[in-house]
């Protein structure tokens, strides 16, 4: 009998985006024939799991956990926004958030690889079921866990967005307040010294481009081009009203915009360490379907045929 190795299960798995375990359960069953493995997890998965992992996974939900100072956001995907509103997927994910926050992964891998529930069924073995039982493709693409001995507050807009917040202060309500602010005004850093250097080099481009076109435009109008110490303060300016609008401390608070959030935080002598906020398929590219193109397609494929 041919011997079984991690690359055979590797290169299975990558085919038909079964469990690790099933792979391998499959590929002993088949002598280490990979086309007869393959075959073999078709029929144990209905033939879906397989032929859905290469579709593009954009919707899908958020979910969160908070109990004894430990909490965890997850975001599960699924290829439509109805199989999301799916009992089964919504446990899914909620499981997967509690699988974090309990027995802290390393990675996604880790997660998949946990043990879901009392049957001993891992959370891949569970996912795969579903994409078998659904015919949708599923995955979980990513984490964030905090242990903290401070306070910990989460929000969900809908399933789509979810935040979590760190924080320490006398009101609970405090830091739910702030979660739902994050979720309202997508703050990109909790200071604007934490602001990623390349955003703010994006919008100094942006800043420059404006400036440019201006001077252009004067040119062409004939008037005088602006000093080029005044073009430098004009992109100063730019970047510092944008490190304003997404630094969480100097935005203007949602629910009284007389207030910044760092002053609504000192008047409630609260600190707020850290926070995290998961847009359902932020990033992702969405396939676009051409349904005219994909009918004419057809139509020259059956006259060739």
């Amino acid at each position: 009998m041919a011997a079984i190795t991690a690359a055979m299960v590797g290169e299975l798995r990558a085919k038909t985006d079964a469990p690790m375990m099933e792979c391998k359960k499959a590929l002993t069953e088949a002598e280490g024939d990979m086309g007869r493995a393959e075959e073999i997890l078709r029929v144990k998965l209905g033939g879906k799991a397989g032929k859905a992992a290469s579709r593009i996974t954009a919707e899908g939900v958020v979910a969160t956990y908070i109990a004894n100072g430990v909490g965890a956001l997850v975001e599960v995907n699924s290829e439509t926004d109805f199989v999301a509103k799916n009992d089964d997927f919504l446990n899914l994910a909620n499981t997967a958030a509690r699988l974090v926050a309990e027995k802290n992964p390393a990675d996604v891998a880790a997660l998949l690889a946990l043990p879901a529930g009392d049957d001993g069924k891992t959370l891949d073995e569970v996912r795969a079921a579903l994409i078998g039982k659904i015919g949708e493709n599923m995955s979980i693409r990513r984490f964030q866990r905090f242990e903290t001995t401070a306070k910990l507050a989460s929000y969900l807009h809908g399933t789509r967005i979810g935040v979590m917040v760190e924080f320490d202060g006398a009101d609970e309500q405090v830091g739910k307040d702030v979660a739902m602010h994050i979720a309202a005004m997508k703050p990109v850093s909790l200071s604007a010294d934490q602001v990623p250097a390349e955003l703010i080099e994006k919008e100094r481009s942006v800043a420059k481009l404006k400036a440019d076109e201006d001077a252009a435009a004067a040119v062409a109008a004939g008037k005088p081009v602006q000093p080029a110490d005044i073009v430098a303060k004009r992109l100063e300016g730019s970047v510092q009203k944008y490190l304003k609008e997404v630094s969480l401390l100097n935005q203007a608070f949602v629910k009284n915009d007389k207030q910044s959030i760092e002053q609504m935080l000192k008047e409630k002598s609260t600190t707020v360490k850290a926070f995290v906020m998961y847009v359902v398929g932020e990033g992702i590219e969405k396939k676009v379907d051409d349904f005219a193109a994909e009918v004419a397609a057809q139509v020259a494929a059956s006259k060739g045929a």
